[in-house]
Parts: structure tokens; C-alpha cells; sequence
């Protein structure tokens, strides 16, 4: 896996929103969408953060208004990125050691250009143990 880079992996049309957007509208993207996330990025493209399942769970159970709360009041504003430069191995030991599900994968110029995730790497992972001869 460390020859196989990131770039390789990502999405490259990962769901976005802005910060100022509200939880129910990236909520309804994300279930439009069948995604676990959606990347916060500024108006420049840079990206600000990330709004994942498990962040809606703490919305639901700190019991906040969420007719008209901010993305910005929950996203997480640091989230751990990668380069598409990276070696596959190197996302997923980033992964674990992060305790993330989510890579979004960044560009110092371009900004955010795809995401990497768990189901990413499961579906390379199975995709080369179909092609060894059993």
C-alpha cells in the first residue's frame, strides 16, 4: 500500500457547505447525498472544517435549537487532513492514530480537493484481496 497514493482514493466531489449555512439544510444534504460528512470550506474553497454524523448526534442530545443554528456552532474547526501525495498507508495510520473516519485531502494552493475515508480504504483494502489467487 505505500506506493498507492491518496489521490488515487479520494473523492474528488466531496459534499460541501459554508459555515454560515444551517445544520438542517447539511443535514438534508447529507442524507440526499448518502454521506457521513460534508467539508466547511470559505468562499476561497480553503477549508474551515468538517460536520460529520457524530457531530449531529451531539446537536440531538445537547437538545440546542436547531431551526436556526449555524454549521459554525458544531463543525469540527481542526480537522486532521492529508495530501494527495500521501501514501495510502500513511492515511490509514493517520486514521487510527487520529481517530477519524474522514481525511479531507488538501492542497496548500487549490484548498480542499477530495476526502479519503474509511469506507475509502475498506473498499481498496477488499478490492485487493479479490484480486490475490485464492
Amino acid at each position: 500500500m505505500d506506493d498507492i497514493f491518496v489521490a488515487r482514493l479520494m473523492s474528488t466531489d466531496p459534499k460541501t457547505v459554508t459555515p454560515d449555512m444551517l445544520v438542517e439544510q447539511a443535514a438534508k444534504l447529507m442524507i440526499d447525498s448518502d454521506v457521513g460528512s460534508v467539508l466547511v470550506v470559505e468562499d476561497d474553497n480553503q477549508l474551515a472544517g468538517i460536520l460529520t454524523r457524530t457531530d449531529f448526534v451531539h446537536i440531538v442530545a445537547g437538545q440546542k435549537p436547531k431551526d436556526q443554528t449555524p454549521i459554525l456552532a458544531y463543525m469540527s474547526d481542526t480537522p486532521v487532513t492529508i495530501s494527495a501525495q500521501a501514501s495510502v498507508a500513511d492515511a490509514a495510520d493517520l486514521m487510527v492514530e487520529s481517530g477519524v473516519h474522514h481525511l479531507p485531502v488538501v492542497d496548500d494552493d487549490a484548498g480542499l480537493i477530495g476526502i479519503v475515508t474509511t469506507t475509502d480504504l475498506a473498499a481498496h483494502i477488499a478490492g485487493l484481496d479479490r484480486s490475490v489467487p485464492a
